[in-house]
């Protein structure tokens, strides 16, 4: 069990960062502001496909339903004046970061993404490009079709579960060392469900809090032992740091 902190120090703490590597290390930093030492152990390996160059003819938009997504457009195609409809905030951000000059969010599922799309587009001005991976949530292209919209997919990366847990993170979470883990979707989720069962380690997390992006996400990890679990109130990062915050601070007794 964690020893609890001595008076008059900090407790040092440490979060499970289970996104992919490029999203984890920026989530990293968030948590390093925050005094909170990131465990990064990505559940999924992304693979970009060099070989998918997009067809842009006839595109009036890019819906992006990932940062991962962007990134894989951007090391395909030098195109940054098409618009840019985005999930959430984070993909947003990667949107911009990458150069793309009109960018707008979603604010955070796919459904808000579909009712974007009809507020900013008219389906008679042009096809949509649907930018994924192999792995999609939700059913946006139905949803557009059944208002109309042409929307085309463009598959530009694949998201491989890993096969099990490092050994480093078996051993932190067997010795009570991980205080948090942290969600962004119900498949990463999921694949961290079966590999801490497969470990052997599922127990252990009676020590640890899970804090999930949302519902879905929280409901992926089943019935696993988790000494608490939460919720963020909206699908983005900045509100699943808020749950955070406020679940260090109990943690820490403040």
């Amino acid at each position: 069990m964690t020893p609890p902190p001595v008076p008059g120090t900090r407790m040092r703490l440490r979060a499970l960062v289970t996104r992919p590597r490029a999203d984890a290390e920026t989530l990293a930093r968030a948590l390093a502001e925050r005094g909170i030492e990131a465990i990064i152990e990505p559940m999924m390996d992304i693979r970009f496909r060099p070989e998918a160059r997009p067809d842009l003819s006839g595109v009036q938009a890019l819906l992006c339903t990932s940062a991962n997504g962007v990134r894989a457009f951007a090391r395909l195609s030098p195109e940054r004046g098409i618009p840019v409809l985005a999930v959430g905030d984070s993909t947003a951000r990667r949107a911009r970061d990458e150069g793309f000059a009109s960018v707008e969010s979603a604010g955070g599922n796919v459904a808000g993404l579909a009712r974007l799309v009809q507020r900013r587009l008219r389906p008679e001005e042009g096809r949509v490009l649907h930018v994924c991976g192999g792995a999609v949530a939700g059913d946006l292209a139905a949803e557009l079709a059944a208002a109309g919209f042409a929307v085309h997919r463009a598959v530009l990366y694949e998201a491989a579960p890993v096969p099990a847990l490092s050994a480093a993170a078996v051993r932190a979470l067997d010795a009570g060392l991980i205080d948090f883990a942290l969600f962004f979707s119900p498949r990463t989720a999921a694949i961290f469900a079966r590999l801490v069962r497969e470990a052997g380690v599922a127990d252990a997390l009676r020590r640890t809090a899970a804090v999930s992006i949302s519902a879905a996400a929280d409901a992926a990890l089943g019935e696993l032992p988790f000494r608490d679990r939460r919720i963020a109130p909206a699908p983005d990062q900045a509100a699943l740091l808020t749950v955070l915050d406020r679940a260090t601070a109990e943690r820490c007794g403040a």
